[in-house]
């Protein structure tokens, strides 16, 4: 039983590396991967709780392609001496450091008059992610939910002008596999493509080197299941699987998701 992208307060997420794996050993999964946005950091503090508590956990990453800004690429297995990936995460990072200016002066443009430096210690660490400042708006009033966040500010066209540095795909697989690890597209579905979209989309990203498909993912419905094994067979993909947990402070309807999966391509190099 396998849950391949959950989220830790190393980047966005409610619980830390070694309380997130924890979670993961109770709810029944005993193959995890943390992947945090952008960084690295909590995945070795994870893989040590992991050994204490009796599960396995992956290395892993998430990382935003430039393409589209719903295309985000896992990387899973990695080796610990990840250089390339460690690289790139510090560029990511920088660009995350440089845009949280303009995410605040958006927001008071727009009458959301809340402060960087609540964000900042809500945050709690080196990576400054949009729902941090959802969640600083919902605990002001301004929305009345963290969906609502997204969709009424930080998730829309007029926001796009302030996104920051993304890495294109074909940088993102080429890192990740320079550092031991398969590249993983994730949950297909928010890319919101037309079925000729997202087979020619999959076909462009097999020949930059995609390993896997994110199959199974909590919005996805038992069609979309079945639409994406049929693409990874075609393709020649691994099916993957993951929840995005992040906690119920920042995804209140997603829970940490056991899901039975083959399990030889992503274990190769643990």
């Amino acid at each position: 039983m396998v849950d391949l992208h959950t989220h830790s307060t190393a980047s966005d997420g409610q619980y830390s590396p070694s309380c997130l794996v924890q979670k993961a050993k109770d709810a029944g999964i005993g193959v995890m991967a943390l992947t945090d946005h952008d960084t690295v950091a909590g995945v070795e503090e994870a893989c040590q709780a992991g050994l204490r508590c009796g599960i396995t956990v992956l290395r892993g990453v998430e990382l935003g392609a430039k393409e589209d800004r719903h295309m985000h690429i896992l990387g899973l297995g990695f080796r610990s001496d990840c250089t390339q990936l460690t690289l790139l995460c510090q560029r990511l990072q920088d660009g995350r450091e440089e845009r949280k200016y303009r995410i605040i002066d958006f927001l008071h443009e727009k009458g959301i008059n809340i402060s960087l430096e609540e964000v900042e210690t809500l945050a709690g660490g080196n990576i400054i992610a949009r729902p941090h400042f959802a969640q600083v708006m919902l605990r002001r009033g301004y929305v009345s939910s963290i969906r609502e966040a997204f969709d009424r500010y930080l998730d829309t066209d007029e926001y796009q002008r302030i996104e920051r540095f993304k890495a294109d795909a074909r940088t993102c697989i080429d890192v990740i596999h320079q550092d031991g690890g398969k590249a993983v597209l994730a949950h297909p579905y928010q890319l919101g493509f037309s079925s000729e979209k997202l087979d020619a989309t999959l076909h462009w990203l097999r020949n930059c080197g995609l390993d896997a498909l994110e199959c199974y993912y909590p919005r996805h419905t038992s069609e979309m299941v079945q639409a994406y094994l049929k693409l990874a067979q075609r393709y020649e993909l691994h099916v993957s699987a993951g929840s995005d947990f992040h906690g119920p402070q920042v995804r209140p309807d997603t829970l940490l998701t056991p899901t039975p999966l083959e399990s030889n391509w992503f274990m190769e190099n643990t």
